[in-house]
């Protein structure tokens, strides 16, 4: 090597020579500490020269980096200026000078520049794809700009050349100026492929991830041995589940094809899931029952108080599947308003046979997927809610409540009441087949119960499959016995309160079921009850009172404000002709409405006022045809050619339609034409047809209760429907007179006195 290999600075020949060390691809800085491989016989006799001296070196950039033959630590202690260059006792010696640096700035700009190279330089770091915490806290330390200079041109991914150039130049303003240009373009370079590496990074999608974890994943499995263990599970859960053989070989044929795809297959997870389902059915797994019926009807008592008839009708049933050994029959539909116990009733069944509850909630579906399930060639493909009911219960026999069976509804995506057919129909649920599972389940040990507030959403062909059960709702005295015995329980319970620190006396459980609520349930009662556990919570907790707090009826006001509804109550003065007291049926219980009647100058116009749907509307008219035909001397006197007749049903905001306000609008007309009063203590309901017959109606427990709670001491009913009766409570009927009237002319002869003959209305006889 001569030394027109190297590159110097070329001066006066010095006398001294110091060791040279020729470097490939690499210029050394001042301040820089590097480690070399060092293997050239040349370079080792150098090393072993400086060494005997002082310990410096020349480290020279070598101008043709191909000639080879090349560990030592080395590090950058000042430049050197190069005079001569020899070759001597076989290695490279060079004759110069230290070439110490120029400051050719002052104070206040050296300051700019070394905030300006530190900036940039942590800039720089950021956005390197390595870990660079360690020189962005070293950057941070030098406060010498000649230092920070050499750093980060030593350090700084460029050509050689530029390197060597900044080495040579010894002004600092201008070798920082020029660094800084350098350092911006190199900025630049690494923010383009910053965005060039996100972009990368965006395209590769999804799919893509998940194949290399899932590649990755087998890997781990296949090291560690698992790939086998997961497929010895599954063959395991399938020998032990119980499935039938036709379902035994679908899983095994879904496991060959498992073990075939490989786990790195995207269709891999979808036959995990499908076969995650079928190992975790309970195809031969069942609750082992004994029917008691005296332990069911204990169960029955004690957890629902009334609905004598309802729980009569499920001993019933219970008996008969203890007869049977089996559960397959008819299917229960509870029917009633909301807050019955309609839900828990079929709780209590599942625990008088000690089986599994499980529910399903029906509201809004419009799919029948939700009921089928869904064909696994979709993406979120899954079974439908009967299979998942099965499923979370663990058991093949559990009780199902399917609670608003009405409230499913036809959509774009089938007709899910058509599916519930095969769910409920005995002689099919035996071989379901959702279509996720795709293999027929037996269904025929489950026992089905459906919940509704309404029958007329529910379809014809799926209501015949069940057996109604209507339940019309409680009571008054039936509403405080619950609260009593359950509501104010759990809701204490819940307020961390207890039986020694609070009495809710039985005159405000009846004010708030009479004036605070206005429901057939409970539910309302017991938010009511939890209000005032709340008031009372407060209050013990000031230690305002002493305890036990006992809350009367004139406390409810204070507690949880005032009342919200009023009652409709007959007063003892006697009204005017024309008005007579009816009897309604409302989804929250009985009620009592007025039917007032006046006549006025007119053109024989009749005028109905109260909101009343066209069924009512067409009993007024009825009523009328029937009066004048009944009474036409009355009518003739009257002159009802020259009268307007306007009937008029109160609380004109609540819609009001049916046919059970006949005979009170009869007897208004009556009331009105002969100018007698009826007892505003005298209540009826009954359809009236136009040859004066009385037809039954419905609703007759809840009519007769809410007569009894309005005051109301006597009743006028039709005839077909004094078998209603044995369903109002006992302690109602004995304080009512009730009726019973087969024409109009019964009801007329009761409520007015008036015997009806031929046409002729004369007082009947005392």
């Amino acid at each position: 090597m001569g030394k027109n290999d190297l590159i110097y600075l070329g001066m006066e020949i010095a006398t001294h020579y110091k060791s040279v060390l020729p470097l490939r691809n690499i210029v050394l800085f001042p301040g820089i500490t590097l480690p070399l491989q060092v293997g050239r016989k040349q370079s080792m006799m150098a090393l072993e020269h400086a060494q005997a001296r002082d310990g410096h070196l020349v480290a020279l950039l070598q101008r043709d980096a191909d000639v080879k033959d090349p560990r030592i630590v080395v590090q950058g202690v000042s430049r050197f200026r190069v005079a001569d260059v020899v070759e001597q006792d076989g290695y490279l010696q060079a004759a110069g000078e230290e070439w110490p640096d120029v400051i050719d700035a002052d104070e206040k700009t050296q300051s700019v520049l070394l905030e300006s190279l530190k900036t940039i330089a942590k800039e720089i770091l950021a956005l390197l794809p390595a870990d660079t915490n360690g020189l962005s806290h070293l950057v941070d330390t030098i406060h010498d700009l000649p230092l920070l200079s050499h750093v980060c041109a030593g350090t700084l991914d460029m050509v050689l050349e530029e390197k060597q150039a900044l080495l040579e130049t010894v002004g600092v303003k201008a070798r920082v100026l020029r660094l800084l240009d350098l350092m911006q373009t190199y900025k630049n370079s690494l923010q383009v492929r910053k965005e060039i590496r996100s972009k990368l990074s965006q395209k590769l999608g999804k799919d893509q991830r998940e194949a290399i974890l899932r590649e990755q994943l087998r890997a781990i499995h296949d090291e560690l041995g698992e790939t086998q263990a997961i497929k010895e599970d599954y063959r395991d859960k399938i020998d032990t589940v119980g499935m039938p053989d036709d379902v035994r070989k679908i899983a095994l044929d879904e496991l060959k094809r498992l073990d075939a795809i490989g786990s790195n297959s995207p269709e891999s997870h979808v036959i995990r899931n499908y076969l995650d389902l079928l190992c975790s059915l309970p195809w031969n797994k069942h609750a082992s029952e004994t029917i008691d019926l005296g332990a069911a009807r204990a169960i029955l008592e004690d957890d629902h108080y009334g609905l004598e008839k309802i729980k009569k009708r499920i001993l019933q049933h219970l008996a008969v599947m203890k007869l049977k050994k089996n559960s397959r029959g008819s299917i229960l539909l509870f029917v009633g308003p909301p807050g019955v116990g309609k839900t828990s009733l079929g709780q209590s069944i599942a625990r008088a046979l000690g089986r599994k509850f499980v529910r399903a909630s029906l509201g809004g579906v419009r799919d029948d997927a939700e009921i089928r399930g869904h064909r696994r060639t979709y993406i979120g493909a899954m079974p439908g809610r009967i299979i998942q009911g099965i499923k979370r219960a663990g058991e093949n026999n559990p009780v199902f409540v399917l609670d608003e069976i009405d409230k499913m509804s036809r959509g774009f995506h089938g007709d899910p009441a058509g599916a519930m057919l095969e769910v409920l129909d005995p002689e099919q649920n035996a071989t379901f087949l959702d279509h996720y599972l795709d293999v027929p389940f037996d269904l025929s040990k489950v026992m089905f119960i459906a919940t509704a507030n309404s029958l007329e959403p529910v379809p014809g062909p799926l209501l015949d499959r069940m057996e109604v059960i209507e339940i019309s709702g409680y009571t008054t005295a039936e509403k405080r016995h619950i609260a009593k015995r359950h509501l104010l329980k759990k809701q204490l319970a819940e307020h961390g309160l207890s039986e020694n620190e609070v009495v809710i006396s039985d005159e405000a459980l009846m004010r708030l079921i009479a004036h605070y609520t206005r429901e057939a349930g409970v539910r309302e009662l017991e938010r009511r009850i939890a209000a005032v556990c709340r008031a009372v919570a407060e209050r013990v907790v000031e230690g305002a009172q002493a305890l036990p707090i006992r809350v009367e009826p004139d406390a409810l006001d204070e507690m949880i404000g005032p009342e919200r509804f009023v009652h409709d109550v007959v007063e003892d003065v006697s009204p005017a002709p024309g008005v007579v007291t009816g009897l309604a049926w409302t989804p929250q219980g009985g009620e009592i409405l007025f039917i007032e009647s006046s006549l006025m100058p007119g053109r024989g116009k009749l005028t109905l006022t109260g909101q009343l749907g066209e069924v009512m509307k067409e009993s007024a008219q009825i009523a009328l045809s029937v009066v004048r035909a009944k009474l036409p001397d009355l009518v003739s006197q009257i002159g009802l050619e020259k009268k307007d007749l306007h009937i008029h049903v109160p609380a004109g905001a609540i819609p009001k339609d049916g046919p059970s306000a006949g005979i009170a609008m009869a007897t208004a007309v009556a009331s009105l034409f002969t100018g007698r009063s009826v007892d505003p203590k005298l209540g009826m309901s009954g359809e009236i047809t136009l040859r004066g017959a009385v037809m039954p109606v419905g609703g007759i427990k809840e009519k007769v209760i809410g007569a009894h709670r309005a005051g109301i001491k006597r009743v006028i009913l039709p005839k077909r429907n004094e078998r209603d009766l044995r369903e109002v409570p006992d302690e109602v009927k004995v304080d009512l007179d009730i009726a019973f009237a087969e024409t109009i002319d019964d009801v007329l002869k009761y409520a007015l006195g008036l015997q009806v003959s031929a046409g002729t209305a004369v007082p009947a006889a005392a």
